[in-house]
């Protein structure tokens, strides 16, 4: 007897429905789209580096792998790695930190999502920067906390207004998320200005999400922690990690870094969601921090010049104008001369003049007016984006 068809209909939990992306992604799969009909792409679109990891951490992994490093390991990550990354932050940020302090992810991401989950109860405020990285609105959002955007403008450098975020902060604030080197906007947090975040904080239950994934891509000066200042590292995430610095971003490998009843409680979450992460790359982890530190130093001076180069060539197409960033690797190009809403003039560069960028409406509403170019491409296909984009100008405006 043949048994009818049943569509059954999908009913998504509510939640769903507060849950953002991350549209550098959606991008990237257009502009694969358009390749494979045969279109020429320069992709600048994507924040990845451009580089080759490391060869001595390759080879590392490589031996870990032959060794049988291929099993679970501790939710909290490899004995090994979390000592070898506590020296490490205790060395840069001037802190004393303990492994017990350090829990391994994959990635950084879930550093962002654990946090949220274990400290943000419904209608909890969290400020964070916008334009930012759109994963941490999406995660306010869907854990069921209120977004307190502050703005990044352009007239500062895109460095946070330390006297309007005094002004957001309330009872109901539970957690402010730094990001320097930032991310779109290439602004950086200088010593002065994080003193001062730490200083509005006071002694307030107030915690510090810190984002310093950018943190050795800084082009000028020594990045400076806000878990660095006295009275504020056991109010401090840190969050950093291997994709950018050591261009691992395949690897998937991150950390947080925070006081220790906080590390248990974010193990937790890693139990009931990753179990551990993987063992072979935490191996080749402990090789990327303590090895050779050249290819750090190259790649950082290599943004920096891709940097200085793009921004000069906007600089000199209609409509177009950027100032040079402080950090990471992308410049967030102010597009307000040309008359364009952002995410329209996205859609027509990449498909009239084969260009893939961001619109700065990607990061948060305080991006429109803005485009993201990442310069994790090579200087070549930099300039021929800057003659495609200026060819682009004289024919549309």
């Amino acid at each position: 007897m043949a048994t009818l068809a049943v569509e059954h209909k999908l009913v998504l939990a509510g939640r769903m429905a507060r849950l953002g992306t991350e549209t550098a992604f959606e991008v990237l799969s257009r502009a694969k789209a358009l390749e494979r009909q045969g279109r020429s792409i320069i992709h600048l679109e994507i924040g990845e580096p451009d580089f080759d990891t490391p060869s001595n951490i390759v080879e590392a992994a490589v031996d870990a792998l032959r060794a049988g490093w291929t099993h679970y390991g501790p939710s909290a990550g490899l004995p090994e790695l979390r000592h070898t990354i506590a020296e490490l932050v205790s060395r840069t940020r001037g802190v004393d930190v303990s492994p017990e302090e350090v829990v391994v992810v994959p990635g950084g991401k879930p550093i962002i999502f654990f946090t949220m989950l274990a400290l943000i109860e419904e209608g909890a405020e969290v400020i964070y920067p916008n334009p930012g990285f759109p994963i941490y609105e999406s995660m306010i959002n869907y854990v069921g906390g209120t977004a307190v955007p502050i703005p990044l403008r352009e007239e500062r450098d895109f460095a946070m207004d330390v006297d309007e975020l005094v002004s957001l902060i309330n009872n109901r604030t539970k957690l402010i998320i730094l990001n320097s080197p930032q991310n779109p906007t290439g602004g950086v947090l200088s010593r002065a200005d994080i003193e001062r975040v730490a200083k509005a904080i006071g002694n307030r239950d107030v915690f510090v999400l810190s984002d310093e994934i950018y943190c050795q891509l800084q082009f000028e000066g020594e990045p400076f922690s806000i878990m660095s200042v006295p009275g504020m590292k056991d109010r401090t995430i840190l969050l950093d990690g291997f994709s950018k610095t050591y261009a691992m971003t395949g690897w998937r490998m991150g950390y947080g870094v925070m006081r220790t009843d906080l590390a248990a409680q974010i193990t937790r979450l890693m139990t009931n969601s990753n179990s551990c992460t993987a063992s072979f790359t935490q191996i080749a982890g402990i090789e990327a921090i303590r090895g050779n530190q050249d290819p750090v130093a190259e790649m950082r001076a290599a943004f920096a010049s891709r940097c200085r180069a793009f921004v000069d060539r906007l600089n000199r197409i209609k409509g177009f104008s950027a100032l040079m960033p402080k950090g990471a690797f992308y410049v967030f190009a102010n597009i307000t001369g040309t008359g364009w809403d952002a995410k329209r003039l996205e859609t027509a560069l990449l498909e009239q003049a084969g260009v893939a960028a961001l619109a700065g409406t990607s990061f948060g509403q305080y991006g429109q007016g803005y485009l993201r170019f990442s310069v994790a491409n090579s200087m070549e296909n930099l300039m021929e984006a800057a003659d495609r984009i200026e060819a682009w100008a004289k024919k549309n405006l």
